[in-house]
């Protein structure tokens, strides 16, 4: 890498740096007004929202992924054209297209970097302030949720869990279990479990039934050991939405969903997504070539930055109707998720190709 390819990619950097700087600030105050609406007396608190907030600091990073390589691509870009140091950069024999593959390993760079960040760092932080949230809103609301927090199915076997207490054990568990034929064979309802190291549920406060013909026997236990069907992932990350998983908890819960015959279309379309993201960076990044080139003599970069929020946000928008659309209509994950980020990949090396030949 010689001294040209290292400069332009220092000076894109420091566009990433700065669209970061206005783009972040800017989407966490969003965050933490839609938190503050959540707070309750006696349950969520404004110290907690605040710290779910900065928890979730690194999310909002990687969802404004796309965004901070295009803004940062034109300001970076942008800010040598308008010193000329671009200009002298070309005089220098580097074509447009050395110059793009140049901002792409930039691209590159960046997008492994958000990689990383959000496997072992975004991920695990937005699970814990989630944690803490519905904790926070469980203490203080009115305990009238009827719904169910947790299901699993293996077999003719079916299990639902109503809610987690504090220590993440569940509570309010009823377990069916069903014939060949779907008729009910045997019912449980447990008050509470405690989940062994075993892997195993110890039940508490449990009434069982069963039928045989047209008989039905109770009986009332104080506890009962059942081998659970739900996976091995902790409870609490089950109740998380799938965009806070890394890699390899989507993975490993994708295979549980599907060894037990359970939908799995949200996880896969998730977990593509995280492929999804990084090709859409880089058409991103790639897509800055046209804002610096296509009119040279134009003003100044006030009107192009304009121009890369309004395309960034419009190809954001269209990318999360795509997504929605292919689980709405259950259509394949991959190309849900790739065909639109890889689509305009191709636009984008077609545009710096065109640039190229008419510079």
């Amino acid at each position: 890498m010689n001294i040209f390819n290292r400069y332009l990619i220092r000076n894109v950097f420091i566009g990433f740096a700065a669209a970061a700087g206005m783009l972040v600030p800017l989407f966490t105050t969003f965050n933490l007004i839609n938190e503050l609406d959540d707070i309750s007396p006696g349950g969520y608190r404004w110290t907690q929202a605040m710290m779910v907030v900065l928890m979730t600091l690194p999310r909002s990073v990687i969802d404004l992924g796309p965004f901070i390589a295009l803004i940062g691509g034109i300001v970076g870009l942008g800010q040598l054209s308008k010193t000329l140091e671009l200009t002298a950069i070309r005089t220098a024999g580097f074509s447009i297209f050395r110059i793009a593959m140049a901002i792409l390993c930039a691209g590159a760079m960046l997008t492994i970097a958000l990689g990383v960040l959000d496997e072992w760092v975004a991920s695990p932080l937005q699970q814990r302030a989630l944690h803490l949230k519905n904790i926070a809103m469980a203490q203080g609301s009115e305990g009238d949720n009827n719904g169910n927090l947790l299901w699993a199915r293996r077999d003719n076997q079916f299990a639902t869990v109503k809610s987690l207490d504090e220590h993440n054990q569940p509570v309010g568990i009823e377990i069916f279990y069903y014939r060949p034929d779907l008729s009910l064979q045997s019912y449980i309802y447990a008050e509470k479990a405690t989940v062994l190291k075993s892997g195993a549920w110890l039940l508490q406060g449990v009434n069982r039934k069963s039928w045989a013909g047209k008989q039905e026997q109770g009986e009332t236990l104080s506890t009962l050991q059942w081998p659970s069907i739900f996976t091995q992932m902790s409870l609490a990350e089950l109740t998380m939405p799938s965009d806070s998983f890394s890699v390899r908890q989507l993975y490993h819960y994708i295979h549980y969903l599907q060894d037990t015959h359970q939908p799995s279309l949200e996880y896969k379309i998730a977990l593509w997504q995280k492929l999804g993201r990084p090709i859409l960076m880089l058409a991103m990044i790639l897509m800055a070539i046209p804002f610096t080139f296509s009119i040279p003599r134009s003003p100044g970069l006030g009107s192009r930055l304009a121009t890369g929020v309004i395309v960034g946000l419009l190809t954001y928008i269209s990318y999360q109707i795509i997504v929605n659309l292919g689980l709405l209509f259950s259509l394949n994950a991959q190309l849900t998720t790739l065909a639109a980020p890889t689509l305009l990949l191709v636009i984008a090396l077609k545009l710096v190709c065109r640039f190229n030949q008419q510079h």
